[in-house]
């Protein structure tokens, strides 16, 4: 029977449970966190994002979660810097080309702040002349730091993305740091 984790990653932190950078200091891995042995992350959140990750002792599993071939959807919450457009929204909503080729359409929203937000340590950069904005983006692949790359392409550079969903399961209260055993079909 497949076992399965969420995780509330926080910023800063690597989705993997070694530090194999050669940046001299070690950096917070998910071994600080996770401390049950067989479990491997379905996917990556890299180290600017925050969210949920999906871990699990099941490698077709690992595969089905992480694999865009199966198309198993991704939302995020996204805080940019600007104010979308239609043109903006339009281009995520149909895909974007970047230099790895043209994204997959993606289901794009402007939503209202999201609320209640935990803070994020170190906190978002504010500018009193630069007004800021949050869409929730729905994705069915995951090209490196795509979210990112997306927004930036319209003119919308993300200032914060937290993953709340994947598949069937869900942030929902998870804490930052913070960890609970779920359903291998669904939360």
């Amino acid at each position: 029977m497949s076992r399965v984790i969420l995780f509330h990653k926080p910023f800063g932190v690597l989705s993997q449970f070694t530090d194999k950078g050669t940046e001299g200091t070690p950096r917070p891995t998910l071994s600080a966190f996770i401390d049950v042995p067989g479990f491997y992350p379905a996917g990556r959140l890299d180290k600017d994002s925050e969210g949920l990750m999906v871990l699990t002792d099941d490698g077709k599993l690992q595969a089905r979660i992480a694999n865009p071939k199966h198309k198993m959807a991704k939302n995020y919450l996204v805080q940019v810097e600007g104010t979308p457009d239609a043109q903006a929204l339009d281009a995520l909503r149909g895909g974007v080309r970047l230099k790895d080729g043209v994204t997959k359409p993606a289901d794009v929203i402007q939503i209202d702040p999201p609320d209640p937000l935990w803070p994020r340590d170190p906190p978002v950069r504010f500018r009193k002349t630069v007004p800021d904005a949050w869409l929730r983006i729905m994705l069915r692949e995951g090209k490196n730091r795509q979210v990112r790359r997306m927004t930036a392409h319209v003119g919308l550079p993300c200032l914060r993305l937290i993953r709340v969903q994947i598949g069937q399961w869900h942030l929902n209260e998870l804490a930052p740091g913070a960890w609970r055993f779920a359903d291998a079909g669904g939360p």
